[in-house]
């Protein structure tokens, strides 16, 4: 048996699981797993490994879930995150689903436990653990950050209003391993509504994601005119900063490109 985040305790699924999938980057997950054929349904946003998903069919987004749809596909396990999907569609989904699997990664080495908590549900324990090491070996690679001298960063993942994330986030811990520190520092809510020129002069860089904002060129030149030229303005890519799962083992080669082209 193993836990989920919930706190709810799951077998081995049965030989023919039907999954439906309602997290993208697990999505993917179970694709690197070799659990392709038995993913019945997916989201929207579920959008890679691309040349395996489209020939899955579509259920809506992360938070508009078409339940009936699901009921209709009668899967053996759902696979909902606590941020991403609401408690209400997997409290719907209960009610004709045997295995609700709940996941809530806040933090990179959480991948390892996600890791190894699909390789045994799925019985994909070799696939598990490779995934297990090619994470840890990304991870050391690392370790030449551990005496950088940390640096303040506006990390943006929205605009009009421009929003940004809180220490209190899987996105912020990710770029912790190159010590990057988001701001602000404190805040009632994850991802705040903030005022560009509040960091003028207090950020040294700042990142415009590309999701869930699609961040361009021209919103670069905007806030690099906001900031000035003392400030260092980038566009950086936004599923390899906050999508865990098997994406998250080159989201820590690419930190550490990021780092290396900030010096």
């Amino acid at each position: 048996m193993r836990v989920d985040a919930s706190g709810v305790a799951h077998g081995k699924a049965v030989p023919e699981p039907r999954i439906v999938s309602l997290v993208p980057s697990l999505t993917e997950l179970l694709c690197e797993l070799g659990l392709a054929g038995s993913i019945v349904a997916r989201t929207g946003f579920c959008i890679h490994p691309r040349d395996q998903v489209k020939a899955i069919p579509k259920v809506g987004g992360t938070k508009d879930v078409d339940i009936e749809k699901i009921r209709q596909l009668a899967p053996t396990h759902v696979i909902v995150n606590i941020d991403e999907n609401t408690k209400e569609t997997a409290a719907e989904l209960a009610q004709f689903v045997e295995h609700i699997i709940v996941t809530h990664p806040i933090a990179p080495r959480d991948n390892l436990s996600l890791f190894e908590l699909m390789g045994f549900l799925f019985s994909v324990e070799d696939r598990a653990a490779q995934l297990i090491e090619r994470f840890a070996e990304q991870l050391e690679s690392l370790s030449f950050e551990k005496d950088k001298q940390a640096r303040d960063v506006l990390y943006l993942i929205w605009r009009d209003p421009w929003m940004t994330v809180t220490n209190d986030t899987y996105i912020s811990r990710m770029l912790n391993l190159i010590h990057w520190r988001t701001l602000p520092e404190q805040s009632r809510v994850r991802y705040p509504a903030v005022e560009l020129a509040d960091y003028v002069g207090k950020v040294g860089t700042v990142l415009l994601s590309s999701e869930p904002y699609p961040f361009k060129s021209k919103h670069l030149e905007e806030v690099k005119e906001i900031f000035g030229s003392d400030t260092q303005v980038s566009l950086v890519d936004g599923e390899m900063l906050s999508w865990y799962g098997s994406r998250a083992i080159a989201g820590l080669e690419y930190l550490r490109h990021l780092s290396a082209s900030e010096h």
